[in-house]
């Protein structure tokens, strides 16, 4: 019963407000006085007038052109396939620890490897809730939204 009670209050009240909101005029704004005329800045005469020009505009590049523009070294407007696996050679390098030009699963986990053995604190062989919790990458920093 309450409720019903309760319902056709809340729908009076929506309603009554729904006509005042429609129903009402916005205030006319003040008349406002005119501007007040400034005087032009004093230039001497004595200066010389120079036609001044707009600097040029950049274009704005799009995402993937500037993508291009960082694969393409030698900016002849081509990517070559030595361009593109360069960056990777050195990373495929860094990886290939015994240098035989082909990565086992061991020199490809190594770090991995590593990481485990040195959470693995009491060397058990495997590790603790607390153990894994070490493992955690640390947070990212964001960067300050303002300057002030």
């Amino acid at each position: 019963m309450t409720r019903l009670i309760a319902g056709s209050v809340a729908a009076l009240l929506l309603s009554s407000g729904a006509v005042l909101f429609f129903t009402s005029k916005a205030a006319e704004p003040a008349a406002t006085a005119p501007p007040i005329a400034r005087a032009a800045p004093l230039v001497p005469a004595a200066l010389p007038r120079t036609d001044y020009r707009a600097p040029p505009l950049a274009s704005p590049k799009s995402r993937e052109e500037k993508r291009f523009a960082r694969a393409d070294r030698d900016d002849d407007g081509r990517i070559t396939a030595a361009e593109l696996f360069e960056p990777r050679r050195k990373a495929f390098a860094k990886l290939d620890k015994d240098g035989n030009g082909a990565l086992s699963f061991e020199e490809w986990a190594a770090k991995t490897v590593d990481k485990f053995a040195s959470a693995d604190g009491d060397r058990s062989g495997w590790l603790t809730p607390a153990e894994y919790a070490s493992t955690a990458p640390p947070p990212v920093k964001r960067k300050a939204v303002c300057s002030c």
